[in-house]
């Protein structure tokens, strides 16, 4: 900010300088003014002209220039009024010099006047001016996203695709949304594991034969009580019911 002011600052005065340029004297007591704007590109005559159509004409231009660039914080049009001001006033210098044979900055005889120096002091300070301004920051973008607003002050609801919540002041209800249609997942037909019986085959001690395990058959425990084969071990030997 504080550069952009002291760039205008120069500016502004850089360009006050090449317009008040042209009503001083130039080159032998001669103003500015006097010469045509078609003199600079075809030879110094000593015919005169009118103010609107002399050198005053692009020195006018980049003023303007100037007063855009200031208002838009430009420095690239402060710049091309510097580049004006000083190619109209570096062309001049070569063709009064085409003219006179040579130019003379002081002493005796026709010499350059300040209107130059104030031409030249002006281009400077106009480009010195472009340096030091710090131009237009840069917009940030991607941030947030620009959203329409509706009269009432609010965006509408189609642009808020997780809804808002309102402030205390805020007497809009919620936007309310349609429930999206849900889709279950098709069930799966499930198939049951195929059961495979023991074969009902008997063998020697009785028991199937279990188709993990071995092939051999099963053998009855032994009594623990000492009974033999068909007798009942919780029965004694003077048992009447054997």
């Amino acid at each position: 900010m504080v550069r952009n002011v002291i760039g205008s600052v120069l500016a502004l005065a850089g360009a006050a300088a090449a317009v008040w340029s042209p009503f001083r004297a130039w080159y032998d007591g001669r103003p500015g003014g006097d010469y045509r704007i078609q003199d600079l590109f075809g030879g110094i005559t000593d015919a005169r002209t009118e103010i609107t159509t002399s050198i005053l004409l692009p020195f006018a231009f980049a003023a303007l220039v100037t007063l855009i660039g200031v208002v838009l914080r430009s420095r690239v049009l402060v710049a091309l009024a510097g580049l004006v001001v000083l190619g109209f006033t570096i062309l001049w210098m070569v063709r009064q010099g085409q003219a006179a044979g040579s130019l003379t900055v002081g002493g005796e005889g026709p010499v350059l006047g300040d209107g130059v120096a104030a031409a030249l002091g002006g281009g400077l300070l106009l480009l010195l001016g472009a340096l030091v301004m710090a131009g237009r920051s840069p917009r940030v973008e991607g941030f947030e996203e620009e959203r329409d607003w509706d009269e009432s002050g609010y965006p509408p609801a189609a642009d808020e695709p997780y809804g808002w919540a309102p402030g205390p002041g805020d007497t809009q209800p919620l936007p309310t949304y349609p429930p999206q249609p849900t889709q279950p997942y098709p069930s799966q037909p499930t198939q049951p594991y195929p059961s495979q019986p023991y074969p009902s085959q008997p063998t020697q001690s009785g028991y199937p034969v279990d188709p993990a395990g071995p092939s051999t058959p099963r053998r009855p425990r032994p009594d623990p009580y000492g009974a033999g084969p068909g007798q009942d071990p919780f029965r004694g030997d003077d048992d009447p019911r054997r």
